[in-house]
């Protein structure tokens, strides 16, 4: 563990900058940013809350709005919080229903209302105005195995014929984009953060995959790793980012794509240090979120950049 921080991501022909803690929260005074998402959002919010904390003692934790977690900043009066919404979509369980019958599920299904918001971040259109969004890590069948599969509705009714998980996500990922498109004020500066890869070796995380190493892939390893058509464990992160990419295409949401740089390290997860006594043999060793400080510190670096640039030229 002592090594994750000896390495650092170097862009190849421009500078980036350790975040100025004082200096940003000065250019966003008056003005908040949220995470809206799965887990590894809130792996980003937390190396981002630990970052900007140093400019304000007087820091407060927030949760309002549907806020899973957050912070104010009343020096700077401004908010940096996380709403968690795994699929984005509005799901929930549901014990199986006559009209459902021919769809697999032992008691019940997860509905999924592809054109409704989790509730968690609903009503938060007036309130932010930086958002990173990001979904991707549910959408597996280890998340919703097929004996509690996703249940895809539209306006209320299931759609016929069902859909499998990728078309699933891809429809969702399509209405939420509208969504935002339509609801969100044109004002509000707005990413989509790509998929964070995962590190498992020998096994996806139910299956004994380990990621014990000690310095990170080297440039060649990364295709073996990643690329889809070696169907490896960890390739959904480049299939899925795909979709994001088509759907994001012609709409104001900019893409946030950390997730080439990230795939070098897989020595910065937490691996069997999760803090809890037995906890690597009921869940595995943690080869997705982030060992912090670590890697969503580069990230928290590249965000700040980016939304200062866009500040400073408005």
């Amino acid at each position: 563990m002592v090594r994750i921080n000896s390495w650092k991501w170097v862009p190849e022909d421009c500078d980036l900058n350790r975040v100025d803690s004082v200096r940003f929260l000065g250019l966003m005074r008056n003005k908040n940013i949220g995470f809206v998402g799965d887990s590894l959002n809130e792996n980003f919010l937390v190396s981002f809350l630990c970052i900007l904390r140093v400019a304000d003692a007087g820091t407060k934790k927030w949760k309002r709005k549907g806020a899973w977690r957050g912070a104010y900043f009343p020096k700077f009066n401004v908010t940096v919080a996380y709403h968690r919404a795994v699929l984005l979509a509005k799901y929930e369980w549901q014990p199986q229903q006559p009209q459902l019958s021919d769809k697999d599920g032992d008691g019940g299904i997860y509905r999924v209302d592809i054109d409704i918001p989790a509730d968690d971040w609903a009503n938060i259109a007036d309130f932010y105005d930086v958002l990173v969004f990001n979904t991707g890590h549910w959408w597996g069948y280890d998340k919703f195995p097929k004996e509690k599969p996703l249940v895809f509705f539209e306006g209320g009714k299931p759609i016929h014929p069902p859909l499998e998980m990728f078309d699933g996500f891809k429809v969702v990922l399509e209405n939420m984009v509208a969504h935002i498109e339509k609801v969100f004020p044109k004002r509000i500066l707005k990413f989509w953060r790509l998929q964070s890869p995962r590190h498992f070796h020998g096994g996806d995380w139910n299956q004994n995959g380990s990621c014990l190493f000690d310095e990170p892939l080297g440039e060649l390893q990364l295709d073996l790793w990643f690329d889809p058509s070696n169907n490896g464990v960890n390739k959904e992160a480049r299939q899925l980012n795909r979709l994001i990419e088509s759907a994001l295409k012609g709409t104001s949401i900019r893409t946030l794509d950390l997730t080439h740089m990230s795939e070098f390290r897989a020595d910065a997860h937490p691996a069997i240090w999760l803090g809890k006594k037995d906890a690597v043999s009921v869940w595995g060793q943690d080869c997705m979120h982030w060992c912090l400080p670590g890697v969503p510190d580069t990230w928290v670096d590249i965000l700040t950049q980016l939304i200062g640039y866009s500040l400073e030229t408005e």
